[in-house]
């Protein structure tokens, strides 16, 4: 076939379709534009999910009569004048595309009267093709209403989702960039009926109020300015002086007790502009570790701001993804910012986040407390070993025998006082508080404690082992063997010790100490198992909790009334007492409210 040069036409319509995906598309980008524009009040009204039309006005600067014809041609922009303007981009807009793209799919009619003009411009638009101009009266700003969208392409309206979805989506990146531009007034309209509309007044507070509530807003805990500096050429540190570049992070996230079933409620900007990234969102998620119930993710709203120089945003045409200069420096700096906030300032879990119904009045009983600094942190208060082996090694007095740290002093407990009122299934807890029942799962706190002890013990490269008096032979699949030998360094510092014992074969010849009852050999292939599951990338909290869940207490064990007082008052003595490692809740709260209504009382 010769070869030819597409029209103009067509090659419009196929760049189109990198840039108007769906009607969310052109909300983003008429939106980014008026933010650009410098407005502060913002209406968008859309048809039918954005099939039938899209209107959104703004009072922004507006656009010349002159230049509202050539702001439709393709890679046409008031934005950028060199390269050096692409290498430190300072707006949301600068491809010079999206007006041109979203023309060759739709019918559209502007009107625009820029500031200081006397009059405004009308222009209809069909395919990408001007049909009418005209001189018209307005307001300073823009109004462009984009009518009939993918008309003139059935293959990608045939393809939309229902109205519902367009909705929905539509309704997401218009909340989103309120949070993001407080100071800006939006309203946002599904077929004549006001669906979300924020007030400008410049709090984020008030925008999180209008999305969330003011349940959820009340609980948001805000990052406080955190920055990092970066030396050019050098590591990065955190505390250089007169640096020639930065990172810094802000924003509100929300406390463990309020978690939802997927990532959709991480939100991300970077100077300004909202981006989607699955480093960063997992720095979120990380900085949670432990924290959450397993399959629960947190809410965040994370403002980074940095050089220009230092993020290139010119990676898609759709500008929501970014790459940036300083490799890992944004993770490392989004997970700290997080987790220190949670340390400082989170406000200890809600009993409510599992019981079966809500505490009176929403709040936490007074001996809750708050969490300190270190609450987060491995704890270094004295704790009981509670390997398996305490469940036999009473003394005639009924204690067991503790491993006490005093180089700590202890830290407050984060748990009231309980009394423990018996065993249901064996394998749970019935405990009395000074507020209420707990039922308490017994293989989850023994996880909890275990987990605790033998990471503070990890953490100070200190971990006691147990040499064993004959050896156990473990044979591993081939690509197990090799991958146990990659990371023997890092397995050691657990407390597990072995050496090559033939072809594929290992010989265990120390375990940690609290696991000195445990099989050898079942503790290795769980430690294998947690390796093969890393996919390299290993993290030796990951192997802490693979030993603790190996060793801990199983369901369907029965414990003497002194036995589940000691595992009581260990758990007692945890840090976050409130889930396992794996992050599953070791209790469950029922007020004596609550059981009142149960009862039929209340």
């Amino acid at each position: 076939m010769k070869i030819h040069r597409l029209s103009e036409q067509l090659a419009s319509q196929i760049a189109a379709g990198e840039v108007v995906e769906r009607p969310s598309s052109v909300v983003k980008e008429l939106v980014e534009n008026a933010i650009d524009a410098g407005a502060t009040t913002i209406n968008i009204d859309v048809r039918h999910g954005g099939r039938e039309s899209i209107q959104i006005a703004d009072n922004g600067q507006g656009i010349t009569a002159e230049d509202i014809e050539t702001a439709f041609l393709r890679h046409a922009t008031s934005k950028l004048q060199t390269i050096d303007d692409l290498n430190a981009i300072r707006t949301l807009g600068f491809r010079g595309e999206a007006l041109a793209a979203i023309a060759a799919v739709s019918q559209v009619t502007i009107v625009s009267r820029a500031a200081g003009a006397d009059a405004g411009t009308r222009l209809v638009l069909e395919a990408g093709m001007v049909v009418n101009r005209e001189t018209v009266g307005g307001p300073q700003g823009t109004v462009i209403a984009v009518e009939n969208l993918f008309y003139n392409v059935p293959a990608r309206l045939k393809f939309l989702k229902t109205a519902a979805t367009e909705k929905r989506l539509i309704d997401e990146f218009v909340t989103r960039y309120a949070m993001a531009y407080p100071h800006v007034r939006f309203r946002l309209t599904h077929n004549g009926r006001i669906t979300f509309q924020s007030s400008g007044s410049g709090q984020v507070q008030d925008v999180l109020v209008a999305i969330y509530g003011p349940e959820i807003t009340r609980q948001l805990l805000e990052i406080g300015d955190w920055r990092l500096e970066i030396e050019e050429g050098t590591n990065l540190q955190s505390s250089i002086s007169n640096s020639r570049s930065h990172i810094e992070v802000t924003g509100f996230v929300g406390p463990p007790g309020v978690h939802f079933a997927n990532r959709g409620q991480i939100t991300l900007f970077v100077n300004g502009r909202w981006v989607k990234d699955t480093q960063l969102t997992y720095a979120v998620i990380q900085a949670y570790h432990t924290l959450l119930p397993s399959g629960r993710y947190p809410l965040g709203l994370i403002f980074m701001q940095l050089p220009p120089e230092d993020v290139d945003v010119n990676v898609h045409p759709t500008k929501t993804e970014v790459r940036f200069r300083h490799g890992k420096a944004p993770f490392g700096t989004v997970q700290r910012a997080v987790r220190q906030t949670l340390v400082a300032d989170a406000p200890t879990r809600q009993m409510s986040a599992w019981a079966l119904g809500s505490m009176d009045g929403g709040e936490s009983p007074g001996w809750m407390g708050t969490l300190s600094q270190e609450a987060f942190v491995p704890a270094q208060a004295e704790q009981a070993d509670l390997a398996l082996s305490w469940l036999d090694e009473w003394d005639e007095a009924g204690e067991t025998a503790v491993s006490i740290n005093h180089s700590q002093p202890a830290t407050e407990s984060q748990l009231p006082i309980m009394r423990v009122v018996g065993q249901v299934g064996a394998s749970y807890i019935i405990t009395e508080g000074p507020e209420g029942l707990f039922l308490i799962d017994q293989q989850a706190a023994h996880q909890r404690a275990l987990f605790e002890q033998l990471q503070a013990e990890w953490a100070e490269d200190r971990v006691t082992v147990q040499m064993l008096s004959t050896g156990t032979a473990v044979t591993l699949s081939p690509s197990q063997a090799k991958l146990l030998d990659q990371f023997q360094d890092v397995v050691a510092r657990v407390g597990l010790q072995f050496e090559a014992f033939g072809p594929n074969t290992f010989m265990v010849r120390a375990v940690p100490k609290i696991a000195a009852s445990a099989d050898p050999a079942r503790l290795l292939l769980a430690v294998v198992a947690e390796l093969e599951q890393s996919k390299g990338v290993v993290e030796e909290a990951a192997l802490v909790t693979a030993v603790c869940r190996t060793i801990a207490l199983r369901p369907g064990q029965s414990l003497t009334l002194a036995q589940m007082e000691q595992l009581i008052r260990n758990l007692e003595k945890c840090a976050d007492p409130f889930t396992d490692p794996q992050g599953n809740p070791t209790f469950i709260y029922l007020s004596v409210a609550q059981l009142a209504r149960e009862f039929g009382r209340i």
